[in-house]
């Protein structure tokens, strides 16, 4: 968390936290189950650069909004998940599409699309509880593989 934030408003102590350019697509992307450096880098249409990825994803962690776990076959290789307080920011990304799809006329990529299809009939705070409640369970999934590998050793 930055030592000094610029004023007392709550949207830009928020704004010190996330409101560059590229890490609330971090967060999105971990939402979409991107969750190592190499499909956060390639799997986005935005074309990150691997320093501004590295930035954002030291930043992050230091504000608490992710972390990650040493994948349990590679330990170069991190597996990046949400914190609850990461996961809270889904209700910003959520009003921010809806805002995007409201009044940009315009099209969105297939992932939004499907999104906006799939939920147009949907009350907001459902959609925003099982998008995190779902999150939630395939992050407890990843990290309960990557820390508990006895579990999952397979003998024959």
């Amino acid at each position: 968390m930055p030592k000094k934030f610029r004023s007392k408003c709550p949207m830009t102590n928020l704004l010190d936290l996330i409101g560059d350019k590229w890490s609330l697509i971090v967060v999105r992307d971990l939402f979409l189950q991107r969750n190592t450096f190499s499909q956060l880098l390639n799997e986005g249409e935005e074309n990150i650069s691997t320093n501004i990825l590295s930035d954002r994803l030291k930043k992050l962690k230091e504000s608490g909004f992710i972390d990650f776990v040493n994948d349990r076959n590679d330990h170069k290789v991190k597996h990046y998940y949400l914190t609850d307080k990461g996961m809270d920011l889904n209700t910003v990304l959520y009003e921010m599409s809806m805002w995007s799809n409201k009044y940009l006329d315009r099209d969105f990529n297939k992932v939004s699309t499907y999104f906006f299809k799939v939920t147009q009939d949907l009350s907001r705070d459902l959609v925003i509880s099982k998008s995190k409640s779902v999150y939630k369970e395939e992050r407890d999934k990843l990290l309960d593989y990557h820390r508990n590998q006895q579990l999952y050793n397979v003998s024959f």
